[in-house]
Parts: structure tokens; C-alpha cells; sequence
């Protein structure tokens, strides 16, 4: 399969909703719920040469929380591992967002 960074991943605001709820419900107290990345880390991914996309993989923090590690992604699929490798997600809890229909 070829990948070329056009991929529909749209959902309504209500299905994401939905679907943060239903994560929530199932959560243990004090799991993380979000993941928060600035914009640069975002961009120096996507800037490397050939990258049409990103992949994010589910990760254990080495303080024991759920993280995500991302890394860029060529046209055939696969993983860009000459360029940047990101994990500064910061979690929600503590860094999330004011209330609104994906956390409350």
C-alpha cells in the first residue's frame, strides 16, 4: 500500500466525543486522558526528506505513565528513523485543556 499523506481521518466533534467518554469510563483514576505536543516538535517531524505522514506509537514513560512516541512516515509506510523521534507529549493530567465536549 502507498501512502500519500491525503488519507481522510476526519470524525465529527460528537464521534470524538463519544470516544474520549468512552475512554474516560474505562480509565483507571489518575490515567492519562490526552497528550499535548507543540507545534515545532510537530513540524521538524513532517519536515524530514519524504515524510508524508506520521505514526504515533502507545509507549510506557520511564516514570511509569502512558506516553506516545511518534515518528514520521514515508510514502511505502514505513518509519523515518534517520530523522527526529518524538516523545515530549505531555499528559493530560496535568496539561489539559479547559472543559469542552472531548474532556468533560
Amino acid at each position: 500500500m502507498e501512502y500519500a499523506g491525503k488519507e481522510e481521518h476526519g470524525i465529527s466533534l460528537a464521534e470524538a466525543a463519544k470516544m474520549t467518554k468512552a475512554h474516560r469510563s474505562a480509565a483507571a483514576p489518575g490515567d492519562v486522558n490526552a497528550h499535548y505536543v507543540g507545534r515545532e516538535a510537530v513540524e521538524a517531524l513532517l519536515k524530514q526528506p519524504g515524510c508524508v505522514g506520521l505514526r504515533f506509537y502507545h509507549a510506557q514513560h520511564p516514570k511509569g505513565h502512558h506516553t506516545l512516541v511518534a515518528v514520521g512516515v514515508d510514502k511505502a509506510g514505513s518509519d523515518l528513523h534517520q530523522g527526529p523521534i518524538c516523545e515530549q507529549f505531555h499528559p493530560c493530567p496535568p496539561y489539559c485543556s479547559a472543559a469542552n465536549p472531548l474532556n468533560s
